[in-house]
Order: C-alpha cells, then sequence, then structure tokens
C-alpha cells in the first residue's frame, strides 16, 4: 500500500465512477455520430482498408455484449478463461456488413444499461476478480472496465475520420 491507503495499480472510487458514466453514456456519443447519415455514408467503404461506419457500430455491439458477458464471468465464477476473438472477421460476418445500424444501436443501449447495473454498486474488493484472457492473460474486472469504458469513443472517433474521408 502507498501512503495514500491507495493500492498501486488500482483505480479510486472516483475514478471507476467517471470510468462507469463514461460506459454510461457511450450509447448517446455513438447515436450521435451517426445521426442522419444515409445508406451511402453508412456502408460505403470510405477509407481503405477501414471498417465502414456500420460496421464499426455492429463491431460496438459485438464487442461490447462479448464485454458484459466476460465481466460477468469474471463475477462469477474463478478466474474463467475469456476466448479472444477475431474482430476483424467478425466486422465481416452478413449482419456486420449489411444489417440496419438500428439493430446494433438497440443491442448497445440495453447492453449497457444492463452493464451500468451489474457494475454500479460493486463492492470494492469484486474490482480486482481476474479472468484469463487467451491473449492478454490476468485481466482484472477494473482493468475491462477502464478498457471498455474508452473503447465506445474510440469507436466514434473511427467513425468521425470514416466520415472526414467522404468529404
Amino acid at each position: 500500500m502507498q501512503e495514500s491507503g491507495r493500492v498501486p495499480g488500482r483505480l479510486t472510487q472516483q475514478e471507476r465512477a467517471a470510468l462507469l458514466e463514461q460506459l454510461r453514456s457511450a450509447p448517446r456519443r455513438l447515436e450521435e455520430a451517426v445521426e442522419g447519415l444515409d445508406h451511402a455514408a453508412l456502408f460505403t467503404r470510405w477509407l481503405p482498408e477501414e471498417w465502414t461506419v456500420a460496421q464499426n457500430v455492429h463491431h460496438v455491439a459485438d464487442a461490447h455484449l462479448n464485454a458484459f458477458s466476460r465481466m460477468k464471468m469474471a463475477l462469477c465464477a474463478e478466474r474463467p478463461h475469456l476466448e479472444p476473438y477475431d474482430q476483424d472477421l467478425w466486422a465481416k460476418t452478413p449482419d456486420a456488413a449489411t444489417a440496419p445500424i438500428e439493430w446494433s444501436l438497440d443491442l448497445i443501449r440495453a447492453v449497457h444499461a444492463r452493464w451500468h447495473a451489474l457494475l454500479a454498486d460493486l463492492p470494492d474488493d469484486a474490482w480486482a476478480r481476474t479472468a484469463r484472457h487467451g491473449e492478454m492473460g490476468d485481466v482484472t474486472l477494473e482493468s475491462l472496465l477502464a478498457y471498455y469504458a474508452l473503447h465506445g469513443d474510440v469507436h466514434v472517433a473511427q467513425i468521425q475520420q470514416t466520415l472526414a474521408a467522404r468529404d
């Protein structure tokens, strides 16, 4: 323990609360990024080697649904194994390439509501629970929160970059 009483590498309650709020509000920022876009804006590959706007939206739904499930497993099982997946292959599946983004936006809103309900009142010791990721090794619930709180915003920025390329 450091003199402050804080465990090194652990977030404070205030830091966790800020990340939880960022996670809770991510669906709104994603919706704002795609509001009013037509089919061409959503499904055209504006940048070579980058996903379309729609693929980004569907990816966030896939990734956050997986992350919710992974975090719940970490809470309910002792050091569960988290199977990695190839996000680029998932982005090429028919649903990710052609489905209406509204389906994924609905899913993202629902998952984030449940996710926030799951995490909002966890006791401090729960944040140190671990899972074993097939590529990253041991991860804590807290490290997953930190990663996924930022993940949605990374894809909002990617969407904005993609849309800027069409001009």
